[in-house]
């Protein structure tokens, strides 16, 4: 599980600067990516299944259930 939370979580920050490029006016996955919309789509799924990922293991995972009963 600690590959899967690494990958998920270099996804989340690949995203988040995906982003910030398109505030500054480029959409880099769809600069890379364009010509294949399924690719694009797919990007765009993992990135949002991967914060959703961060967010349950953060709050639910057994990570933070070892750190909460050592409080």
């Amino acid at each position: 599980m600690k590959f899967l939370s690494g990958l998920t979580t270099l996804l989340v920050i690949l995203g988040g600067l995906n982003w910030l490029a398109v505030a500054l006016g480029v959409n880099v996955v769809e600069e890379l990516f364009g010509s294949w919309d399924w690719l694009v789509t797919t990007i765009y799924w993992l990135v949002g299944l991967s914060a959703l990922y961060q967010i349950f293991d953060k709050f639910f995972g057994t990570e933070a259930s070892v750190k909460s009963k050592a409080l």
